[in-house]
């Protein structure tokens, strides 16, 4: 199947070829009829399959055939980067210079938002925070809004922005088109989509939490006090062995973001570092860096699990296996992206051990497991990993959700 048969016009079909986009990934060959017919869509595809142009080429198209005036389509997302991401793409796929859009996030100069914001924008890529305090000051109404976008809305929840959200839709119309997209889908999810939209689709190419197909997983069991030591000799020694271009470091908090790229400039490794607590300036310039070359390590906390979009991120090391088994999935998506073989390494002390089986749990996937020799790991259970959770669709569907107790 190709873009044309979806129901795209020319002019997007011109983007897309502009773009090298040349076969429709599974989430926008389901998504893209459903939401130019105006459907409720809840998305739930792995991450790097494309679910930002599964929802805006369909969205310009239908802007571009009924023109009015107002904000006419706000996406929320849960950070700066994705947002800016978003932005990004929206940018390249639009063409037609009335639909201008304004990047609404926290970090930036808020007059200068208000400026853009006068210039009548059509669409509005924001992070909840500053949306809302842009709307206390009367720079945005939002009364207008044909389209809300809720872009990665299980991370949006795990951050404590279900208040936000709340407020946000009590300012939109009733009548609306909503869409929700999420690489997980939780209990949590099926409540806001409950409240949220009207008789939605959902839209499912993927086995829920099922961490990236194109991306081999290994788990490195060590001694507390040895991952810092096993993750220098996984970068020096594997340097040699095989290429890793650029290395995606997790760790847990911002405290061990900074501490890990210290350590590892001083051992003369080109690395920079990402976490809430650097300026937006600082955030974009690392991300700059990974992205050329300059820097090909890039240590960062949970933040960049959403929203990071690097070509060819060959490598995701979990120096902290994740909090929550739902960020394994998304730290994992950074690599193995478009169709694109990776790899992602976690470096599990006997601490994190109930962790990582929950993850395979979550994802219904075995994680080969390594002792490295001489770095104090134990040997990790296997139990349990490898069954699959109980399935809500099976891959590829899409059937009308209906909510519980209704």
């Amino acid at each position: 199947m190709n873009f044309s048969e979806l129901g795209l016009t020319g002019a997007q079909l011109r983007a897309c070829e502009s773009l090298g986009y040349t076969t429709p990934t599974p989430i926008q060959n389901k998504a893209i009829p459903l939401i130019l017919n105006g459907t409720d869509v809840i998305g739930c595809a792995e991450t790097g399959t494309g679910k930002t142009a599964a929802f805006l080429l369909p969205i310009i198209q239908n802007m571009t055939t009924q023109r009015r005036p107002g904000i006419r389509v706000l996406v929320l997302a849960p950070t700066r980067e994705l947002a800016f991401q978003i932005q990004k793409n929206y940018t390249e796929l639009n063409h037609v210079k009335a639909n201008e859009s304004v990047l609404v996030i926290g970090g930036a100069n808020i007059r200068t938002q208000m400026a853009a914001l006068k210039r009548r924008a059509t669409v509005i890529i924001a992070t909840p925070g500053r949306l809302l305090d842009l709307t206390d000051r009367g720079a945005i109404n939002l009364s207008t809004v044909e389209v809300l976008v809720l872009d990665e809305a299980d991370r949006m929840l795990d951050m404590g922005f279900l208040p936000a959200i709340r407020r946000v839709l009590a300012a939109l119309p009733t009548k609306r088109q909503t869409l929700l997209f999420s690489a997980t889908m939780s209990s949590s999810i099926e409540s806001l989509a409950r409240s949220t939209m009207r008789q939605p689709k959902l839209v499912e190419v993927n086995q829920r939490g099922r961490a990236a197909q194109m991306v081999e997983q290994a788990a490195y069991s060590v001694s507390q006090e040895n991952k810092t030591a096993l993750l220098l000799d996984l970068l020096e020694r594997e340097q040699k062995e095989e290429s890793l271009e650029k290395v995606l470091v997790f760790t847990r908090t911002r405290r061990g973001s900074e501490r890990l790229s210290h350590i590892l400039k001083a051992r003369n490794h080109r690395v920079n570092r990402i976490h809430a607590d650097r300026s937006q300036p600082q955030r974009e310039a690392a991300l700059r860096e990974f992205r050329d070359g300059r820097a090909r390590v890039l240590v960062a906390t949970d933040i960049a699990a959403r929203g990071l979009d690097v070509d060819s991120v060959s490598h995701v090391i979990n120096y902290d296996v994740p909090a929550a088994p739902e960020d394994y999935v998304h730290r994992v998506g950074r690599t193995g992206r478009a169709g694109k073989q990776g790899k992602a390494i976690t470096i599990v002390a006997p601490v994190d051990e109930l962790s990582m089986r929950a993850i395979e749990r979550l994802t219904g996937q075995a994680v080969k497991r390594i002792v490295p020799a001489g770095f104090g790991g134990l040997q990790l259970s296997s139990a349990g990993a490898g069954k699959s959770p109980a399935p809500f669709l099976r891959k590829g569907t899409v059937r009308s959700f209906r909510p519980r107790g209704r």
